[in-house]
Parts: structure tokens; C-alpha cells; sequence
């Protein structure tokens, strides 16, 4: 059965994500806003959404918060990522604003005025803010934010900033497990099932590859070679982490060639990205061939091992997020860091679509595991 008020909050949390449209992002890398019914299993949930919810966009304070630290001397770029750091403040309070609502509305207001000022600072407020309103541990809620605020502040440490973004997962959970107790009735499912820890684990895994891959190819183009190395290190690492996720899934032997698979498309990233730098347009159009090609191996690998999710449905998918990651590079590369920033965040929030098709999915033909 559809449960209406529940059904209106993931509405309103999944229309607050971006904080609002994005004038400037293609119409190839538009996220359109969609609605999610509520169903009483699986990663449609309104629990496991909001898990999944919450758990982006923190992970996205992380990543941009690190940005601004990382780009300090370079007052365009720092900027721009002021700019998104400001806008996904803006999409947690809208998120806070549709859950806390009428008797509870102060809990919302407070938690704005708090995150806007200096977070891992005001970590301890907003550790009994959650502790009061939720019924959690107010160190389970301040220990996080404090761990992320150390790592953001040396944002060219990227083993670090994916460690503080783990973190960030953890506060999702007990936020998310905190907000369901209180209002069952609006907030239905399980936000600790494993159909909610698959969904969770796809979206941030895939929102990072995004953060991740903006940092490399904007090193890149900046001629910042020890930042690169670190930012393509940490996405190897989380390609490894993506493909963990696959393998239990499928199994191993899917695992082992997703692998090469998955590690293929950040090379042709790569490669655009140089050509970008070197003005070598006719290297910039291979890259992007091969990038559009790799659209057509990824989908028929999906579609082998999920015959109901269409080979052709998942390359449209892929292809927007190659897209997106094309234009984070054009605007880097023409130093819009507005631009580049705001379609970051565009290009991390389609990974959102991406990872719900697959859990949804998944959930359905395995049956057993969830």
C-alpha cells in the first residue's frame, strides 16, 4: 500500500537535493526530479531513500568543504567551490525542513543556523541538537562531524577526506534511524535492511567516483601533478570499493571483469582531460568516442548480469554521466569554477539514479539476499 504522507516527504527530500535547479548545467546533464512511492521492503523505501539521501549530501559537504580548503590562494576556484559548499548546506537544511516539521519545525531552524557557521566547531551543538530532538547518542552525531572537520582541512588528502565521507555514511545511519523511530508514519521501511545498505552503498560509491575524478582532472588541467596523484590514487581506491559492492552482488567472477571495465572509463577521462590541456582537439574527440563506446560494453555487462535492466536503458544512464563529467572538465579547463562546481554537484546527483535503477533491480532478481 502507498503510504501517502510518507510518499510526500521523499517528494519533498529528493525535490530539496540539488537545492533548486542548476541555470547552468546542459540539458544532457539534467537530473529530473522524480517521484519515489513507498513500498514496505526494498530500496524504495521512504526509509532507505532518506538513508541514501542524507548520506549524498554529506558526503558532498566533505568533498567540496575539502575543495575550498585544497584551492585556498586560488580566489576563483575556492569561489566556485564556496559557491557549491553553499548549496549543498542550502539542500541538507530543505532536506531538515521537509522531516522536522510543525512542533518540531525548531529542530530544522537550528540545524541551519549551526551547519551554515563553522561545522566541525559547532559539532558538539549539533551532537545534542540530534541527541534531544532523535533519542541518538549526541557523540555518535559530534564524533563524525568532528573527524571530517580535521580532514577537510587539508583537502588535497584524499585518503583522509574518503575516510571522513565514510563517516559521514555512519551519521546518515543514525540520523536516518533516529528520524524513522520518531515519525513511523511518515517514514516507512527499514532504514538498516540490506536492501537499504545496497542502495546506500551504490550511491555514495558512485557519488564519490564523481568527487574524486572532478579533484584529478582538475589537478590536471592545473598542473598539479602531486594533487593528481593523490586524488587518482583515492580513485582507484574507490573503484576497488564499487566493484567490492558488484562482486557481492553477482559474484566474483563479475567482479573480476567488472573491474577493468569500471578503471576503463576514468583512463579515457584521462585522456580527454589532456587533450583538453594540450588543445588537441582531434585527441579530445577520440576520447570521447572511446567514452561513448564504453557506454555500449557497460550497459551490455549490466544487462548480462540484470537481463531486466535493458542494455540500451543503462548506456543512456552512463552516457549522461560521462556527459556531465565532460562538461566538469570543459568548465575547468576554461577556469568557470562556477560552472565547474555547480556540475560537480549535478553530475554526483545523477549518480543517484544510476545506483536506485541497479538496487531496485538487484532486489527484485535476488530475492533471498534481501
Amino acid at each position: 500500500m502507498i503510504r501517502l504522507a510518507a510518499a510526500g516527504l521523499t517528494v519533498a527530500l529528493l525535490g530539496a537535493a540539488c537545492g533548486g535547479p542548476n541555470p547552468d548545467a546542459s540539458s544532457k546533464g539534467k537530473v529530473d526530479e522524480t517521484t519515489t512511492t513507498t513500498i514496505a521492503k526494498g530500496p524504495e523505501t521512504t526509509a532507505s531513500q532518506l538513508r541514501s539521501r542524507l548520506t549524498g549530501l554529506l558526503q558532498a559537504h566533505v568533498y567540496l568543504a575539502g575543495a575550498v580548503a585544497a584551492s585556498e590562494g586560488r580566489s576563483d576556484e575556492s569561489s566556485g567551490a564556496q559557491a557549491a559548499l553553499d548549496g549543498n548546506s542550502e539542500a541538507l537544511a530543505a532536506n531538515m525542513t521537509a522531516i522536522f516539521t510543525g512542533n518540531d519545525a525548531s529542530v530544522a531552524k537550528q540545524f541551519g543556523e549551526l551547519w551554515k557557521g563553522d561545522v566541525s566547531q559547532n559539532a558538539g551543538s549539533l551532537g545534542a541538537l540530534f541527541g534531544s530532538a532523535l533519542s541518538v547518542p549526541a557523540g555518535d552525531v559530534s564524533g563524525p562531524l568532528s573527524a571530517a572537520g580535521q580532514a577537510i582541512g587539508n583537502g588535497t588528502n584524499f585518503t583522509a577526506l574518503r575516510s571522513a565521507a565514510a563517516q559521514m555514511g555512519t551519521l546518515a545511519s543514525t540520523l536516518t534511524s533516529g528520524i524513522a523511530k520518531k515519525y513511523p508514519e511518515r517514514v516507512a521501511g527499514d532504514p538498516s535492511s540490506k536492501a537499504a545498505e545496497l542502495l546506500t552503498g551504490l550511491d555514495s560509491g558512485l557519488r564519490e567516483h564523481v568527487f574524486l575524478a572532478s579533484a584529478a582532472t582538475g589537478a590536471a588541467l592545473g598542473g598539479r601533478d602531486d594533487e593528481f596523484g593523490g586524488a587518482k590514487a583515492a580513485l582507484d581506491a574507490n573503484s576497488d570499493a564499487v566493484t567490492s559492492v558488484i562482486a557481492g552482488v553477482y559474484g566474483a567472477d563479475a567482479g573480476t571483469q567488472f573491474a577493468p571495465l569500471w578503471k576503463q572509463h576514468i583512463d579515457f577521462l584521462v585522456e580527454y582531460t589532456t587533450a583538453v590541456a594540450a588543445k588537441d582537439q582531434a585527441k579530445a574527440d577520440e576520447a570521447m568516442g572511446d567514452l561513448l563506446a564504453y557506454t555500449e560494453a557497460f550497459g551490455a555487462f549490466i544487462n548480462a548480469a540484470s537481463p531486466k535492466l535493458a542494455k540500451d536503458a543503462v548506456a543512456d544512464l552512463v552516457k549522461t554521466h560521462v556527459f556531465t563529467l565532460k562538461d566538469v572538465i570543459d568548465a575547468q579547463a576554461a577556469k568557470n569554477f562556477v560552472r565547474a562546481y555547480a556540475t560537480e554537484r549535478t553530475a554526483a546527483d545523477h549518480m543517484a539514479m544510476m545506483a536506485s535503477a541497479l538496487a531496485g533491480t538487484v532486489v527484485a532478481q535476488f530475492p533471498d539476499k534481501f
